[in-house]
């Protein structure tokens, strides 16, 4: 049964195009297949937006899915001015949703990442920037907010295939008690939880949805939580 946007899943066209930009990456190959990329990878993935966007509204009322380019699609194109990696286009597709009224990387939300013969499915907050991660630090030493943040993490991490990430820095930042119950969250300059496998058979059917909302549900605490100190 298709969902209600008539998101009928993705195809196995959508898939074989990462594979064969992968191997093919320029902008030649491109442009013969840009039609392919329009009905398998764009048309599906603005169907998915929205219904996806519904779903989790479910749970999450002031959601923003927004199926455009530089919204809730990730461009493919990559930025290569300043990369030693002058290949023209990301071999993955990449779809956020979020809550906020900041740009949409600088509140807490929810990801979809497929690069073959993987998905990736995640939530949080990706990089705080040198505010935000000034009030993350604080909320981390707080003693109800970092106590709550404690059991969040502990509970995401005892699931299986599921990981926290977004610790980057090697020591306890200066100011703050390396001795500290919280001392690796405060090594953080992102936190975001995450779940990855080889793609699933729903992926081509209609509960795709359900799958994905089952994935970023379990996740909901600590989106919550993030949006408790940045909201």
């Amino acid at each position: 049964m298709n969902s209600p946007s008539g998101f009928r899943g993705f195809s196995r066209d959508t898939v074989r195009f990462f594979e064969e930009l992968k191997e093919n990456n320029n902008r030649v190959w491109f442009e013969s297949h840009r039609e392919l990329y329009e009905a398998a990878v764009m048309a599906p993935s603005r169907s998915f937006i929205e219904a996806m966007g519904a779903r989790l509204r479910t749970i999450v009322p002031k959601l923003l899915a927004v199926p455009k380019v530089n919204k809730s699609l990730f461009r493919l194109n990559r930025d290569t001015r300043f990369s030693l990696d002058p290949t023209p286009y990301k071999t993955n597709l990449g779809i956020i949703f979020w809550e906020g009224t900041r740009p949409r990387m600088e509140c807490p939300g929810f990801y979809f990442h497929l690069e073959p013969p993987e998905v990736y499915l995640g939530g949080g907050y990706y990089y705080f920037g040198d505010r935000p991660l000034a009030r993350y630090r604080k909320a981390v030493v707080d003693p109800k907010l970092g106590r709550e943040l404690a059991a969040i993490t502990a509970e995401i991490r005892a699931r299986k295939g599921w990981e926290i990430g977004g610790s980057h820095y090697k020591r306890v930042p200066r100011g703050f008690d390396a001795a500290h119950p919280n001392a690796e969250l405060l090594k953080h300059h992102g936190l975001y939880a995450g779940w990855g496998g080889k793609i699933p058979k729903e992926f081509t059917r209609p509960d795709l949805i359900e799958f994905c909302f089952e994935k970023y549900a379990a996740i909901l605490p600590l989106h919550r939580w993030l949006m408790k100190v940045f909201g």
